[in-house]
C-alpha cells in the first residue's frame, strides 16, 4: 500500500475510520493494565484520534506516528493546540507539553526514537496494513518497544472476499502468530459489531468481529 493512498483519504476527508468519541475499548481496559501515570504510550498510525487526547488525560506522555501530515495539523488544530515542529531524521515532529506527533513513515522509525515508551496503544494500525505488510510491522513494532511493555491491540475480523479493505480482517490466528512471537496476547473481549457498521452491511458482510488484546512482554 503507498502513502499516496492514505494522503488522498485525508485530503478529501475520507475518514471514516475517525471517531467522533475516544474507543469505549481504551476507557474500559487501560485503567486494568495499571500502567503508571507517567509511561510513554506509542500510539502508531494515529490520524488524529481523540484516544490521545484519553490517554494524556490519564496523565502519559503520547508519541504518535502519522504518515499524513494533514492528520496530524488538524489534530492540533481542532484543540487550539500551538507545537512546536523540528525536524528528527526521516520525520517532521510536532510537540506540545503532553503529545509529540512524529509525521511520517512508521518504519523509519527507530528503537532511540521511541527510547522511554513503555506502553503501546494500536486500534487501527495492523488492520490498517494488507498482509505483505503486517508481518512487518509487527516484526518492527516488536522492535522498538523495550522489555516491560504493556498495551492493547484491537483488530477487526469478517470475511475479506466479502469487501477490500482498509480496515483488513486480521483473524485470532494471524493476531496471535504475528504478536505472540515476541509477547503474550491475553484476549479480553470479543464482539459482533456488524450491526452498528452501515458500509459493512451494505457491502455484502455476514459477520465483523472486533477483538481486543492485552499485550505485554514476556
Amino acid at each position: 500500500m503507498q502513502p499516496e493512498f492514505w494522503y488522498k483519504k485525508w485530503d478529501s476527508n475520507q475518514i471514516g475510520f475517525h471517531q467522533a468519541e475516544a474507543n469505549p475499548y481504551l476507557q474500559r481496559y487501560w485503567p486494568e493494565l495499571a500502567i503508571a501515570p507517567s509511561a510513554r504510550v506509542l500510539v502508531p498510525l494515529c490520524g488524529k484520534s481523540l484516544d490521545l487526547l484519553w490517554l494524556a488525560g490519564q496523565g502519559h506522555q503520547v508519541l504518535g506516528v502519522e504518515l499524513a501530515e494533514k492528520a496530524v495539523e488538524e489534530f492540533f488544530s481542532d484543540h487550539r493546540l500551538q507545537p512546536q515542529i523540528s525536524e528528527q531524521g526521516a520525520f517532521k515532529v510536532f510537540r506540545t507539553v503532553a503529545f509529540e506527533l512524529w509525521c511520517g513513515d512508521f518504519f523509519a522509525l527507530t528503537a532511540e526514537d521511541v527510547a522511554g515508551c513503555t506502553a503501546l496503544y494500536d486500534r487501527a494500525a495492523l488492520i490498517a496494513l494488507p498482509d505483505a505488510m503486517r508481518q512487518r510491522y509487527a516484526e518492527h513494532l516488536q522492535h522498538l518497544l523495550a522489555p516491560k511493555m504493556k498495551g492493547l491491540v484491537i483488530t477487526l475480523d469478517y470475511d475479506q472476499s466479502q469487501i477490500p479493505g482498509p480496515p483488513f480482517a486480521v483473524n485470532d490466528d494471524e493476531a496471535q502468530r504475528l504478536l505472540g512471537q515476541g509477547w503474550q496476547l491475553e484476549k479480553l473481549e470479543e464482539r459482533d459489531i456488524l450491526d452498528e457498521s452501515p458500509k459493512f452491511l451494505q457491502g455484502g458482510v455476514e459477520w465483523l468481529v472486533e477483538r481486543v488484546y492485552r499485550v505485554s512482554s514476556r
